[in-house]
């Protein structure tokens, strides 16, 4: 019983050490670099756009629907406050990051196609070997042997 015990330990070590591994080969290989950056920016873009609805755009639909002020718009039900203002608001703010995540997508898909498809049109000569450069002089000063005999 205690054979099977450590006998399942030591499995599980095996596992932890190779998820451990793995976690480190993950780490090495940039990803996570890559990822804190988008997150990164990923914030300061959000605060941008919250910004641009709350102090901007809100405030405009507000004067269009007659004046109200949207974040404050509330329903009272008992004691509890709904504030479905701020979640219009919010609704705007989440349109907004996703509209533009999709413009920056549609734009690197289409300079990577771009890229691929410019490489893809350009054809490389083979390179020729030495042996293939010496062999067609040699048939060169033959052909040119053979002609200024006759």
């Amino acid at each position: 019983m205690a054979n099977k015990t450590i006998e399942k330990i030591e499995k599980d070590k095996k596992k932890m050490k190779g998820f451990v591994d793995e976690f480190k080969t993950f780490i090495a290989r940039g990803n996570v670099l890559d990822l804190a950056v988008g997150v990164i920016v990923g914030g300061a873009f959000t605060k941008i756009v919250t910004s641009l609805v709350n102090d901007i755009l809100t405030p405009v639909i507000g004067v269009i629907v007659g004046g109200h002020d949207l974040s404050n718009l509330t329903i009272k039900i008992g004691e509890a406050s709904i504030a479905y203002g701020s979640f219009i608001q919010n609704v705007i703010d989440f349109l907004i990051v996703a509209f533009c995540i999709f413009i920056f997508i549609k734009l690197i898909n289409k300079f990577f196609i771009k890229k691929k498809e410019e490489e893809t049109n350009v054809v490389q000569e083979p390179v020729k070997t030495d042996e293939v450069l010496l062999l067609e002089e040699i048939r060169d000063l033959l052909k040119k042997q053979k002609s200024s005999k006759k």
